[in-house]
């Protein structure tokens, strides 16, 4: 059976809220959450894929993001786990959001947990101000 996609708009309010919170560099109109169904990835639960130089030439537009969430995999992990590979993907968008990846000498375990500790920071910090 063939891979399929679709939009996942519950996934991209999370990246967009995400990415407004630690990842000011990311434009989020020009990033688009897809969930993938029927992959044969071992072990992979979410990809990063980017508009290349060469098809931004082409296009006459300039990066584009797309965060693929392969369901068999990410609909199993528990709410923070989500989390973290929704940040993880994001980290391996660059300052420069020009086609390229931060590889996963940058995107790595000890990163992504910062990354999540701060933005669980953040939203405590968010829900006492809107709670006072």
């Amino acid at each position: 059976m063939p891979i399929r996609y679709s939009i996942a708009e519950d996934l991209q309010e999370q990246i967009n809220e995400i990415g407004l919170m630690l990842f000011p560099h990311v434009k989020l109109d020009s990033v688009v959450c897809l969930r993938s169904f029927g992959s044969r990835s071992r072990g992979t639960i979410a990809r990063c894929h980017a508009l290349g130089k060469a098809m931004q030439l082409a296009l006459g537009r300039r990066g584009f993001y797309v965060i693929e969430i392969i369901s068999e995999r990410f609909d199993k992990l528990s709410a923070d786990e989500k989390i973290k590979t929704l940040i993880h993907e994001l980290m391996h968008i660059p300052k420069s959001f020009g086609g390229g990846f931060k590889h996963h000498d940058f995107v790595c375990e000890r990163n992504v947990k910062e990354m999540y500790e701060r933005y669980v920071n953040l939203k405590k910090r968010d829900n006492n101000f809107n709670n006072s």
